[in-house]
């Protein structure tokens, strides 16, 4: 078995079908097959069944899929570490972001890392701060930033910033002028929220809680996957949310009032740095953490 026979299997798992396969990996389609059946052979087990013009994993094969990714993960952990003994700091740095600090944050400290160390290149996906931990945690980031708190686990948590959560309306709300707001207010008003699973909507729901309220109680009208669509929502209507301040400071000129609420036990919340305890950090990881 090669590291190369891996590569084209989960390809054409992945996309259940050759030709897509093979021109991801830039092969012909001939290649492609010729892997996949030799794989086969040289194990007596066959992985795909030919689905008319498609093709579908067999029972085997679904069970080799997270094997297959798991070698292929630490390949790729092999080569950082190959490429880590030379003294100049290089090579790639995968990172999983939620979507307020990808969007408002990190980018300044990713350009610095740029500045720095030209020879890391950056692989950054956005999500939510479930998403990103999850990544972490299964090795397919290298670090992962997320805001709020989060669930026990074993990774390695490093505050790096703070940010403070605001109640969001339009200008011309009624409740735009109000002095201060408590549980009644809240259940009197039409809200667009995150989705689960994001930074933003768990401590949401934090606050929520210190008000002897939760999500149910409140009339929600939508739940949105951005910061973005959520303020474009919230901007169009009689709606009212909560959303990062420096995420609703980057949208001025909507025509959007951003009133500060009363915390009891949050007065802010944290974005922080996640990293894997017994995975190996590169001198492109090191880089980045020196930087934040």
């Amino acid at each position: 078995m090669t590291l190369d026979q891996i590569k084209v299997f989960l390809a054409v798992a992945e996309r259940r079908h050759v030709t897509r396969a093979a021109e991801l990996l830039n092969m012909t389609q001939s290649a492609v097959s010729s892997a996949i059946s030799t794989l086969e052979s040289q194990h007596g087990v066959k992985l795909f069944d030919r689905v008319g013009r498609g093709i579908a994993l067999t029972q085997a094969g679904e069970a080799f899929v997270p094997q297959a990714r798991r070698l292929q993960q630490e390949a790729e952990v092999t080569r950082q570490v190959l490429a880590d003994l030379s003294q100049e700091t290089r090579g790639s740095l995968r990172i999983q972001a939620s979507q307020t600090v990808a969007s408002y944050w990190l980018p300044p400290r990713l350009m610095l890392l740029h500045e720095r160390h030209p020879g890391v290149s950056i692989d950054l996906h956005v999500g939510n701060t479930a998403q990103a931990a999850e990544a972490v945690a299964k090795g397919e980031a290298d670090l992962g930033f997320v805001e709020g708190a989060l669930p026990d686990s074993d990774l390695h948590r490093q505050v790096v910033a703070r940010d403070e959560l605001v109640l969001v309306m339009a200008r011309d709300h009624p409740m735009a002028r109000a002095a201060d707001f408590g549980a009644e207010d809240y259940v009197q008003m039409q809200w667009i929220l995150r989705e689960e699973g994001s930074g933003t909507r768990s401590e949401t729901e934090a606050h929520l809680a210190e008000m002897g309220l939760s999500v149910a109680n409140l009339e929600v009208a939508l739940e949105l996957p951005s910061n973005e669509a959520v303020l474009a929502a919230v901007a169009a209507g009689p709606y009212v949310t909560m959303l990062s301040a420096r995420a609703v400071g980057a949208a001025k000129g909507r025509g959007l009032a951003m009133r500060r609420v009363t915390w009891v036990a949050h007065p802010a919340r944290v974005f922080a740095v996640l990293s894997h305890p017994k995975r190996y950090k590169t001198r492109a990881v090191r880089a980045l953490l020196d930087v934040l």
